[in-house]
């Protein structure tokens, strides 16, 4: 459940403070020996503010409430 709840808070920040993830791939388009083209492709994955805080709440939920539960 711990671990769960970290996911979570982590998914959470993401949703609130940059609006989900973002990446770029390097894609090779051409490779003619010597010649070499190269395309980078950006790519995200949008997480809404609200779906984010709800995450954020989820997983501090979880990992106090497994911290309680323990001891």
């Amino acid at each position: 459940m711990k671990l769960l709840g970290i996911v979570l808070i982590v998914l959470g920040i993401a949703g609130i403070g940059y609006g989900g993830f973002h990446w770029t791939e390097k894609k090779e388009v051409v490779d003619l020996g010597p010649v070499q083209v190269s395309h980078d492709k950006s790519e995200s994955v949008p997480i809404p503010p609200v779906l984010g805080g709800v995450c954020l709440v989820a997983g501090v939920l979880m990992v106090v409430g497994d911290r309680r539960h323990r001891v």
